[in-house]
């Protein structure tokens, strides 16, 4: 850019130029009387204008004065002009000293050059935060003349607020007038940030609402909890206000859904209540320097448990699975994170008896938990002699190597779909329950069974699949509007598993107390909420209707089933009424694996039938896996 066009763009140099010479004028003025002034220090002031105007223009352009936009001013800028003024005067200065000691001038009053840094400092600052100042009233006056502005209500005092009050405040297109803060520290409480007091705690957010007329709430809280998060959507609703979160802020306030700006959701935000802990000095002292075997360590579930696993320092760690890219990467993680754990990976198929056998022998595990299962309820009902082998034979193989091989310990994973089933997966996982809990009662081994509720995350649940959903914009398909489940987190389900390991029982089922039951829509809600956006506006649900084998609400026992605490305060022990075992147990299975053989799927479901009585198995028709979702 060529200097005319420079000096012409840029105004506040002018500005300066009449500043610096009215600044070293009013040093001498304010320094000297007017008789002395015009009588002996005209010359003085002379060269000091010109020494002030060929210095101070180049220092000031070097610190960046000149590149500033003086309308968004802050603290920042004015340690700049401060610096950039000080280091002008103090080279003003030594110029004016020298002048003086070579005779160019005389008399000279030493005091001038302070009372000039001083005046310089005024000046130059003025110029800018007036700038900045006029900036504020015209947007003050746009917010006030205009109709379609909306009152908007803060959630946190902190920073985060401060900047969101900010951004609203320089960008009145946005439409959006901040009206007070809400933060539920009490020391906040009539304080002011960039001049919105902060009116009370997140509590008062409907009376705030009433008080200040505001049309929309902003949660500017980044890290908070989804039980605050819940909170003041719920409070919004019931105050019949827009509710909107952090990040990020240019996309939520003006109403825009970015995909890479959402919300980052904890999973335990969704559970709506606390997590379970577990009594750790137990399950170490029940895993340490032990050799340990899981099935299925691939899995989302399984992998966890191996981690958990891995941190109790046992002798042997063996990974089981049939896909070898799941168990490399479990494999490859937990190599990094535990370089001294024995790990033995092995990629086998828990259908094949002797292969299974075999690697007992080689392993001789002290414990087994048994995670190896086909889960998908759809999936399953169009491929029934699937879900019998990997569910009912492979675990067949699991226990019937477990007892002959002397392995003390073994817990297997079950659903809540295994009670009263309605579709095959869950009859075939109610099945594969009998076979291991005949097996601790009739050869008194700790032989167990933990049965889960919807997992919160693992793969192919529905928080995963609403995540994508919402990551594209919509819609969230849920089957049914009043469809509930029993919801748990993969760490939660993981504690339980060893939790369940610890108690020295024979034959019995262990399940979790997951409090109440939630509906799939409100959990599609909450997630939709904590990430940032409204479902219903920016996030559409829609309703696809009951899929086969499904249930619109879970059970977790069967009715007559007794429930009894355990040792640990959140886990129950379970006595079921009903319960094939001994021979007729065994030739049932040998029945239904013999028919799966054959692909006989028709005999697979009466035979089900007939073993569970009461249950719907195959009363609907095969899933249309064109809107499986």
């Amino acid at each position: 850019m060529k200097a005319r066009d420079w000096f012409r763009r840029n105004k506040l140099f002018y500005a300066d130029l009449v500043l610096i010479v009215a600044s070293v004028l009013a040093s001498f003025i304010l320094r000297l009387n007017l008789e002395q002034f015009f009588l002996d220090y005209l010359p003085a002031l002379f060269w000091m204008v010109l020494a002030a105007l060929l210095i101070k223009p180049v220092v000031y352009q070097r610190f960046g004065l000149y590149q500033r936009v003086w309308a968004y001013a802050s603290i920042g800028e004015m340690k700049l002009i401060v610096t950039a003024v000080t280091v002008a005067s103090l080279i003003f200065s030594a110029v004016v000293f020298a002048m003086f000691y070579f005779r160019l001038f005389s008399p000279f009053a030493r005091s001038l050059v302070v009372v000039d840094w001083l005046t310089s400092l005024a000046a130059v600052g003025g110029l800018r935060f007036g700038l900045r100042l006029l900036s504020e009233n015209r947007k003050a006056v746009d917010r006030a003349s205009g109709s379609n502005f909306r009152q908007v209500l803060i959630i946190g005092a902190g920073d985060a607020g401060a900047l969101v009050v900010r951004e609203l405040q320089k960008n009145p297109q946005l439409g959006l007038v901040p009206v007070g803060y809400l933060d539920d520290d009490p020391e906040k409480k009539g304080q002011r940030l960039h001049g919105i007091p902060v009116v009370g705690t997140v509590k008062d957010l409907p009376e705030q609402v009433r008080l200040l007329h505001a049309n929309e709430v902003i949660m500017a809280i980044p890290s908070a909890p989804g039980t605050m998060l819940r909170q003041a959507t719920e409070l919004s609703r019931q105050a019949n206000v827009p509710f909107r979160t952090m990040p990020g802020i240019y996309e939520l306030i003006g109403g825009k859904v970015s995909v890479n700006r959402l919300r980052e959701v904890d999973i335990t935000d969704l559970l709506r209540r606390q997590p379970t802990q577990i009594d750790r000095e137990r399950v170490g002292k029940s895993l340490r320097g032990k050799r340990v075997l899981v099935t299925g360590a691939g899995g989302s579930i399984a992998s966890e448990l191996c981690r958990q696993i891995a941190r109790w320092q046992p002798s042997q760690l063996t990974l089981l699975g049939h896909g070898e890219n799941s168990i490399f990467e479990i494999l490859l993680e937990l190599h990094t994170d535990f370089r001294e754990l024995n790990l033995q990976p092995v990629i086998a198929d828990i259908r094949e008896a002797k292969r299974f056998e075999q690697i007992l022998k080689e392993t001789k595990p002290d414990v087994i938990f048994h995670a190896a299962a086909h889960k998908h309820v759809p999936l399953m009902e169009v491929n029934v002699a699937e879900a019998v082998t990997n569910n009912i034979l492979g675990t067949h193989n699991v226990v019937t190597a477990a007892q002959s091989l002397g392995v003390k310990r073994l817990i297997m994973i079950s659903t809540d779909k295994a009670v009263h089933p309605s579709s095959v997966m869950g009859a075939s996982k109610r099945i594969a329950e009998w076979i291991v809990l005949d097996a601790g009662s009739s050869a008194k081994r700790n032989y167990s069974v933990v049965r889960f509720g919807n997992v919160l995350g693992s793969r192919g649940s529905v928080v995963p699949l609403f995540k994508q959903q919402i990551a594209v914009g919509g819609p969230i398909t849920v089957t049914h509007p009043e469809m509930e489940r029993y919801f748990m987190t993969i760490p939660e389900a993981v504690h339980l598993v060893l939790q369940a390991s610890t108690f020295e029982s024979v034959g019995d089922v262990y399940m979790l107390d997951m409090g109440k039951p939630v509906r799939i829509v409100d959990l599609a809600e909450d997630l939709v909420r904590l990430s940032g956006l409204e479902p219903g506006e920016d996030i559409q649900i829609e309703f696809r209707g009951l899929r086969p084998g499904e249930k619109l609400s879970e059970q977790l026992w069967e009715a007559g089933a007794d429930y009894l605490t355990t040792d640990h305060p959140d886990i129950r022990r379970v006595v079921e009424p009903y319960r094939l075992s001994g021979r007729k147990l065994h030739s049932s299975v040998k029945k239904i694996v013999d028919l799966a053989g054959k692909g006989n799927t028709s005999s697979i479901l009466k035979s089900f039938a007939d073993l569970l009585p009461g249950s719907e198995i195959g009363t609907t028709p095969p899933p249309d896996f064109t809107s499986i979702v």
